[in-house]
């Protein structure tokens, strides 16, 4: 397994430098002196999705009789749609109307640090790759402790950036997704076609 194609495929799929403007935005009205907080408990609670998917996804998969071609397209038509919401966004945002009060687990850790398509990307990472278990933890965590100290760095980079920065990055990330989602999409296809 190639840790470092899979630690830049789960970073591209996170998003972390796009998700900047919305952190910031529904931080708004949480107090100053919590801020800090309450984006370290987010971090940290994607991360524990994150484990949880890693260590005990392929049960669920089993459980659900889902084969790794099936996991593939659909991993791949999500990452597209997601794909093309960061280049060609709405006026709603990828989290709709902003919840009232300090968020918890939701927006933050889920869907926007980890989203459906990350813990898809994780799971097709770890049935295309069977007994790389700490390979893949390995490419997991760091993926997720960059994306992390991006988020938590995140006035930084808007200051240094500003909005148009932080546009344009997001709309060349969704190009690059757009590549990833359409491979995934074959490589489920060809897997599909050679055991029909």
């Amino acid at each position: 397994m190639d840790v470092f194609a899979a630690v830049v495929t789960l970073l591209l799929i996170m998003d972390p430098i796009g998700n900047v403007p919305v952190f910031l935005s529904i931080l708004k009205d949480v107090p100053v002196e919590r801020r800090r907080i309450v984006l370290v408990r987010e971090i940290l609670l994607a991360y524990g999705v994150l484990l949880v998917f890693l260590f005990l996804g392929s049960h669920l998969l089993r459980f659900l009789h889902l084969e790794e071609e099936t996991l593939s397209i659909a991993g791949g038509i999500v990452l597209f749609l997601i794909a093309l919401r960061m280049i060609f966004p709405h006026e709603g945002g990828m989290v709709g109307e902003p919840l009232e009060g300090e968020p918890f687990l939701v927006p933050l850790a889920i869907p926007l640090f980890v989203g459906p398509s990350t813990l898809a990307a994780v799971l097709l990472l770890q049935r295309s790759s069977p007994g790389h278990a700490m390979s893949l933890w390995i490419a997991v965590t760091t993926a997720w402790a960059i994306g992390g100290a991006i988020l938590l760095s995140s006035t930084f980079f808007y200051r240094v950036l500003r909005e148009r920065g932080l546009i344009a990055i997001e709309r060349l990330m969704g190009m690059l997704l757009v590549m990833v989602a359409v491979q995934m999409l074959i490589n489920g296809l060809k897997a599909l076609f050679a055991t029909a």
